[in-house]
């Protein structure tokens, strides 16, 4: 971008902006609490309800060939045209439309009425992700946009924390409630809420600072490789091993967190109102490890950044347990966790700011963690599987970094490219829940461990690719958590 609106952060652009993160995380994290309800209520297979993450991220890629297409026609960049401000103002509006469907959907018993809602907040958000990760960037000074958005990363998180349970909340009642079953009925609120305040946040978002116009993107005449002329971001192999590598991570992120009730329920025997700390501990788990990288957005010295890498996932995990704490629920079971945390920091220690290493890493850990979910069983394969979110947290911005790398003058195409493979966590997780009705939960889990396998070796295979191209790896800025 050409441009900065200010040598410093401007906060009061950047607060109202980052509400639209918290909206996506919220509604991701919620959805793991429809899948159960709607298995039951409906009579769903396990695959069968995983059409809810199929249906919620397949509308991202939709949203973005839409997207492509409208400025392909107008022969002009849609958020161009419109403006930052009316861009966000649109994906909002369009999401409260999603909303509103859930009504009928509950009145009618509609499963497929209630996966349409969903897929319409989808849209809206596919928008919302098209405007916000650049205007993070714009909002301050370029050098430190990359630790906004990994801080608008964790405020996404807190989002995911603190959805299931509200959800669930709404859903079920309190934790001490007798109420362990829900009707569809129950649904139909909590989101007309939502849609609320998405309407709520568009209008305030009318009246804030944020700037109306777009500036003007700049970019490289040449080609990064001397000699090479590419036409096209799909001619560099570093973007298209990354596709599929953002296809999978988003995959596994998710497909982890939306079979964790059922296997929860058929092999653990909990009831669905119970799941729903797990659910939170999960998310909560991403958003640990993604405080800990915002801790660079803040102009403090390198000693206090040190201590800052210690404290900063406590200091989330301690917002876990206080949400958990005014829900009412039960932390003993959770103070163990802190012990998985510090594994999660000495991984990231050993990765020194590497985008390849810590991809390699933090993969192999995530395998690590799979397995011994695979092979054990009680709460210690629930605590297996939920440090998942440790090891998937820092993995969104070292794809991001590593595949647009080099790219040159096609590095916005590349990008769009990327984004289109969030529809990996619908896909996934289907697979994922085809292969459990065929087998077994527990065993479905293997599909995360294909994911994480193909992510180290996209670590090994990338690092070759970007030595060949004269790119150094320490040299590479990591961007976002999505």
């Amino acid at each position: 971008m050409s441009t900065n609106y200010s040598k410093k952060t401007n906060w009061g652009q950047f607060v109202p902006l980052v509400t639209v993160f918290f909206f996506w995380g919220f509604v991701a994290a919620s959805n793991d609490i429809l899948i159960p309800v709607f298995k039951k209520a409906f009579n769903l297979s396990q695959s069968q309800s995983q059409l809810v993450s199929v249906a919620f991220y397949v509308a991202y890629t939709v949203g973005s060939l839409i997207y492509m297409f409208i400025s392909k026609a107008i022969k002009q960049d849609v958020v161009n045209k419109i403006g930052y401000k009316n861009g966000l103002i649109v994906g909002l509006l369009i999401s409260a439309a999603g909303t509103l469907l859930f009504y009928p959907a509950a009145n009618m018993g509609s499963f497929p009425l209630m996966i349409s809602g969903l897929f319409i907040v989808g849209l809206g958000f596919s928008l919302q992700q098209i405007v916000a990760n650049p205007l993070a960037i714009e909002v301050g000074p370029t050098e430190t946009g990359s630790q906004r958005l990994t801080m608008a990363g964790g405020i996404n998180n807190f989002g995911t924390t603190i959805g299931p349970l509200i959800v669930s909340f709404a859903i079920f009642g309190s934790a001490s409630a007798a109420n362990t079953e829900a009707s569809i009925e129950s649904v139909k609120v909590p989101y007309l809420i939502l849609g609320a305040a998405f309407v709520l946040v568009a209008i305030l978002l009318k009246f804030s600072s944020l700037p109306k116009v777009t500036p003007t993107i700049t970019e490289d005449t040449d080609d990064a490789v001397p000699g090479e002329h590419r036409d096209s971001a799909l001619k560099y192999p570093q973007l298209v091993l990354g596709m599929i590598a953002i296809f999978v991570y988003v995959g596994v992120e998710v497909s982890t967190a939306s079979n964790l009730p059922a296997y929860m329920e058929k092999s653990l025997g909990f009831s669905t109102k119970d799941i729903a700390p797990y659910v939170s501990l999960y998310w909560a788990s991403l958003m640990i490890g993604r405080w800990t990288g915002a801790v660079d957005a803040f102009d403090i010295t390198a000693g206090f950044k040190k201590i800052l890498r210690f404290l900063a996932p406590y200091l989330a995990f301690g917002v876990f347990l206080l949400v958990n704490a005014i829900a009412k629920h039960d932390l003993s079971h959770f103070y163990i966790y802190g012990v998985i945390i510090l594994v999660m920091i000495i991984a990231d220690i050993l990765s020194k700011g590497n985008p390849a290493r810590m991809l390699l890493i933090f993969s192999s850990m995530g395998i690590l963690s799979l397995a011994i979910g695979m092979m054990t069983s009680g709460m210690t394969s629930v605590y297996a599987f939920t440090s998942v979110g440790l090891f998937c947290s820092t993995l969104w911005p070292c794809i991001f970094a590593l595949a647009i790398n080099g790219l040159g003058k096609h590095t916005n195409q590349g990008s769009g490219y990327l984004i289109m493979m969030i529809m990996g966590g619908g896909i996934i997780s289907w697979i994922q829940g085809m292969l459990a009705d065929m087998t077994n939960i527990h065993f479905s889990y293997i599909v995360g461990i294909l994911c994480f396998a193909y992510l180290a070796f996209y670590a090994i295979r990338v690092t070759k690719i970007l030595k060949a191209q004269g790119i150094e790896l320490d040299h590479v800025k990591s961007e976002s958590g999505h």
